[in-house]
């Protein structure tokens, strides 16, 4: 058994297109941004070509630095943090427990 079967990913082709939409983002940026190819990425939110755990982790990493959240069965959703709300995180008495 690897990490990855103890933390399933819940990030499909559906989250990555409407993620890159929300953000308006284009493919090119995505992968720019990832890592990850072009080509991945389109045959990937094309349901063409399924990618490597450690690949769709790259993806759903990058974009969830960006806020959003990706549960299955849902389209991507926007999460919130201490720094997003928050103008001066590191004034309040808890910032020390943000990681």
């Amino acid at each position: 058994m690897n990490h990855f079967d103890l933390y399933p990913l819940n990030f499909n082709p559906e989250h990555c297109a409407k993620a890159r939409e929300l953000l308006s983002w284009s493919v090119a940026y995505l992968a720019r941004e990832s890592g990850v190819s072009v080509a991945a990425i389109e045959g990937f939110e094309a349901g063409l070509q399924a990618l490597r755990e450690v690949t769709r982790q790259a993806l759903a990493f990058r974009l969830e630095v960006e806020g959003l959240v990706f549960i299955n069965g849902h389209p991507p959703l926007w999460g919130m943090d201490v720094r997003g709300g928050t103008p001066d995180p590191q004034s309040r008495e808890d910032f020390h427990l943000v990681e």
